[in-house]
């Protein structure tokens, strides 16, 4: 679990997006962090403290007059990791800003050591206020940190722009951010490829392969709870991005080539993990072709080599992936030393439970020095930290 042993303290104002914070609430809880809920007396006429405690396993504070607990903002300021306040509205932000310490919530924001994350949460309006973008200036120079808003349908009716808070996903991904532990991926750019390419024949029709995109989905992952800013360049799929992300949809082999160019600038890795297409239509018909009686010859050309044919970045470390059929560990090595890789990930895609379109896999991992460690099936999530910790200290 990412968060075990943390504390955390879940700060909760009035708004609308409380019931959010009830599922952020299970999924840090989940997630292994110990969750203290202080609510404001607003949010509690949207969410009761029992809902929160039920979800935590603790007694919520809502109150700086409980009884026996006149110095508890102190004490609970002194002992957390983070405080997250979700929703933030704009009088909560407004109150924080001013310094003010008139309930529990805005004493603890003021008495604490920890650093703070929020969400605001808010009418478009509201947020583009230029009190409220005062506001927002002042905390972020104290340090704060902010997830969101996002774009999209608000109390009121759909919206063009930003009020809306972030998905709990979100947030607990910028939580992971903040509290990863001081190593060498923290503030790395990783770039990541997931997913197959498409080389389409004629408008409707195309060549590509069954690859899911999860084994690099869980890499992006990996890579973000180890506090790396990841880009992940994407073919088509029907996954959800990792919360955190930055997100590069493509479509052609030539595409995913292009791209990872324009975003490896900079950047401290990449992991190649992607299944592009290896031949596309020589011709590409701009109509539908006809259903036609008898057999169809196609004429194919190689796509590009999009790992022989990238610029490589001073100090980037590069792993490449190699899915075969037959004498696998052979094919790795000659890709290994050809496209002149840090590492290759060796999978064989007749392995069961490995390959494509399944959420484990079963891979070799083999670095530059000679060095070859099989693992067992394992989840995709789990081979993706395996294959971090194997080539972590290769980072330049």
């Amino acid at each position: 679990m990412h968060l075990a042993g943390r504390h955390v303290v879940l700060g909760v104002s009035g708004g609308i997006a409380c019931y959010k914070s009830c599922i952020l609430a299970r999924r840090l809880t989940e997630d292994g962090a110990v969750v203290d809920v202080v609510m404001t007396q607003a949010a509690a006429e949207f969410v009761r403290p029992l809902t929160f405690e039920a979800l935590t396993g603790r007694k919520v504070i809502t109150s700086l007059w409980e009884p026996g607990r006149a110095l508890a903002h102190v004490d609970l300021a002194k002992h957390p990791d983070l405080v997250i306040v979700a929703p933030a509205t704009a009088q909560l932000l407004a109150r924080a800003a001013q310094g003010l310490a008139d309930d529990f919530l805005t004493s603890l924001l003021v008495a604490r050591s920890a650093p703070i994350l929020a969400a605001p949460a808010m009418n478009d309006g509201m947020y583009a206020h230029p009190a409220t973008q005062t506001n927002l200036q002042t905390l972020r120079d104290r340090g704060w940190h902010f997830v969101g808003p996002e774009v999209g349908a608000l109390a009121e009716g759909p919206s063009e722009r930003p009020g809306r808070m972030s998905e709990p996903e979100a947030i607990l991904s910028e939580v992971r951010r903040i509290l990863a532990p001081a190593g060498p991926w923290r503030g790395r750019h990783v770039v990541v490829t997931a997913g197959p390419t498409r080389e389409h024949l004629d408008p409707v029709r195309v060549i590509t392969n069954p690859s899911s995109g999860r084994m690099g989905y869980a890499l992006a992952e990996a890579a973000l709870a180890r506090g790396a800013v990841v880009t992940l360049v994407a073919g088509p799929t029907d996954l959800a991005p990792p919360s955190g992300a930055t997100v590069v949809r493509i479509e052609s082999t030539d595409d995913l080539r292009r791209e990872i160019q324009r975003v490896l600038g900079g950047a401290s890795a990449l992991f190649m993990a992607a299944a592009p297409a290896d031949f596309t239509p020589a011709k590409v018909e701009k109509t539908k072709r006809p259903r036609a009686k008898g057999k169809l010859t196609l004429a194919l050309a190689p796509t590009p080599d999009v790992l022989a044919s990238l610029q490589r970045p001073k100090g980037c470390l590069m792993v490449g992936f190699a899915l075969e059929t037959g004498d696998g560990m052979k094919h790795a090595e000659r890709k290994l030393r050809e496209k002149k890789l840090d590492a290759i990930v060796l999978n064989d895609a007749t392995e069961p439970g490995a390959g494509f379109e399944v959420s484990t896999n079963k891979v070799t991992i083999i670095t530059r020095d000679g060095a070859v460690q099989p693992l067992p099936l394992l989840s995709k999530r789990e081979v993706a930290d395996k294959i971090l910790d194997a080539v972590e200290s290769r980072l330049s």
